[in-house]
């Protein structure tokens, strides 16, 4: 490619960046967003509190945005796994069904084993999360063409956040599911026990509650599901990640993620 040709080709990828976040940003009346020509990449951070090599890849994605990734370039998402619970610390956050979709991953991956901390950056090991190839990496991603398009709607209430919405794979995609995560940011923990006691972790991005897969149809299918709230979580920190993955791969066909708009809230009567 000529120098002339590269440089329009990165003028028009960085208007299409421009452009996703302003579309994609949720206005006033309605909390939704809808996916663009950037294809989002999707980070899975399998981690634990009972982990002592855990809390710097749990620092490193939880500065994601504040050193600059934006989020229709990047969603990150910590799922904390439970196989480390008999080892001196039940992780509060952790979940079987994270460890289990490690596990499914890595037998796709052909991977011999499991451990954390893991990312997976769009279905594929990433192990250079301590070098500066994260930038590269993304805009290798970002610049493919997604191959399905999403449409996320989120409101609530006292007790419930509806995502509803709409996907529309390309038509060459053959076997592909719909994934809701729904996140908590801004999250801490006074460890008391195991490799990690007597230290305070933070964490963002922590995966709540994960939907899926939902089955999607060749054209277009509508979803429209329902998370249920626990008491102690707060509401100002919640979001919905909606993500399509092939059903039998592991590649992330298309990604985004949506904070819970607060003017979106409705009282329960």
């Amino acid at each position: 490619m000529q120098p002339k040709q590269a440089t329009v080709r990165n003028q028009l990828f960085s208007a299409a960046l421009v452009a996703a976040a302003i579309t994609a940003a949720p206005d006033s009346q309605a909390c939704e967003r809808q996916s663009g020509a950037v294809r989002g990449a999707l980070l899975e951070l399998y981690t634990s509190e009972g982990c002592d090599s855990c809390p710097p890849a749990d620092r490193w994605v939880a500065t994601l945005r504040k050193r600059g990734f934006a989020s229709n370039q990047v969603i990150p998402l910590a799922l904390h796994v439970d196989y480390w619970n008999d080892l001196g610390w039940v992780d509060p956050f952790a979940q079987a069904v994270f460890s289990a979709r490690q596990r499914e991953f890595a037998r796709r991956l052909n991977a011999r084993t499991v451990y954390t901390p893991a990312l997976l950056l769009n279905g594929r090991e990433y192990t250079h999360w301590q070098s500066a190839d994260l930038k590269t990496e993304l805009e290798r991603i970002n610049r493919q063409p997604p191959r399905a398009d999403i449409r996320l709607r989120l409101d609530a209430d006292a007790r419930t956040l509806r995502a509803s919405g709409e996907v529309k794979p390309r038509p060459d995609v053959v076997g592909a599911a719909l994934y809701l995560a729904l996140y908590e940011n801004n999250l801490k923990s006074d460890v008391r026990a195991g490799e990690n006691r007597g230290h305070t972790l933070e964490h963002q991005f922590v995966v709540r509650h994960l939907l899926g897969p939902l089955t999607l149809g060749t054209v277009s299918t509508r979803f429209d599901e329902r998370f249920t709230l626990a008491a102690t979580w707060k509401r100002a920190d919640l979001g919905v990640a909606a993500f399509v993955q092939e059903s039998r791969g592991t590649d992330v066909l298309q990604a985004l993620a949506l904070d819970l708009c607060q003017t979106a809230t409705k009282k329960n009567p």
